[in-house]
């Protein structure tokens, strides 16, 4: 044992690069939200890119039973060892006994932690991550919780990074409409690109619940179940969309009016709660 949970508010759950390819069994890819920021951390501490790490909503404490070697991306916010405020994208060490912990993002919603050598758990399906629809993958982590790290080589100590995409205002991605746009009216369309929607707080990791102007409907009755993929954005019954996360399921019966691109759906990992969101078409027209 390298870690172990001492205190947390919120959730914790390990992640790597996920499972893709099993949707013919009925399971998504699943996976670390914000993959950009993933592959940041293990790059910087000297992991493979999908080596497992943990992704905290919330604040977190961990005291190392040894010393372990650590890297904080994603959303910025507090970040400590033994009380002692230490910075995001750099490598970190934990002595044996010392306490880590970070607290809440101050901008965004999700922090990345990587530690040399990566989470070692019993990979299902090939992957570690937690799937929170499916029920596969470890338990969410809570207090008393062990984390187990990987021995493995510590990468250099290397400059801080920037992640170059924070800020407070509204957050944008681009979308490529279909495949069932047509059952929509051409006012409905015209509101999905030009409205800015609320992050509701019922969203997670399944999908991303937007509230605002309701979309019409051109064609009436209901879909047959189809495939989706994460960045999909279903329209319910009451016309609001819902963004599908890393965590959606397999296929999915309300009409998909568009699709996120998906080098943008690592930004709505950090669509917090109340937060405004804007999409742009993609190609523009």
């Amino acid at each position: 044992m390298s870690l172990r949970v001492t205190a947390m508010l919120g959730s914790a759950l390990v992640q790597d690069l996920g499972r893709p390819g099993r949707s013919e069994i009925g399971v998504s890819p699943s996976g670390v939200f914000d993959r950009r920021a993933a592959r940041q951390a293990n790059a910087l501490v000297g992991n493979a890119p999908g080596a497992a790490v943990l992704e905290v909503v919330g604040a977190l404490s961990l005291r190392a039973s040894r010393e372990t070697a650590v890297v904080v991306a994603g959303a910025p916010g507090p970040l400590a060892i033994d009380g002692v405020p230490a910075s995001s994208l750099r490598l970190l060490r934990v002595p044996a006994g010392g306490v880590l912990s970070v607290g809440p993002a101050v901008v965004g919603l999700r922090r990345v932690m990587a530690f040399a050598g990566g989470i070692a758990t019993d990979p299902v399906l090939g992957s570690r991550s937690t799937d929170t629809l499916a029920g596969l993958g470890p338990a969410p982590l809570e207090t008393g919780s062990p984390v187990v790290v990987a021995p493995g080589p510590v990468g250099p100590d290397r400059r801080q990074l920037d992640t170059g995409v924070w800020g407070v205002g509204d957050l944008t991605v681009r979308v490529v409409l279909g495949p069932r746009d047509d059952w929509f009216t051409a006012a409905a369309t015209d509101t999905l690109l030009r409205t800015g929607w609320t992050v509701s707080d019922r969203s997670d990791r399944i999908g991303l619940r937007l509230d605002g102007p309701p979309l019409e409907r051109a064609v009436a009755g209901e879909l047959e179940s189809e495939a989706v993929v994460r960045g999909s954005i279903q329209v319910t019954s009451a016309g609001l969309p819902v963004v599908l996360g890393p965590d959606h399921p397999a296929t999915g019966g309300y009409p998909v009016i568009g699709v996120v691109v998906d080098a943008d759906t690592d930004l709505l990992a950090q669509a917090a709660p109340g937060r405004t969101l804007r999409f742009r078409r993609h190609p523009a027209p």
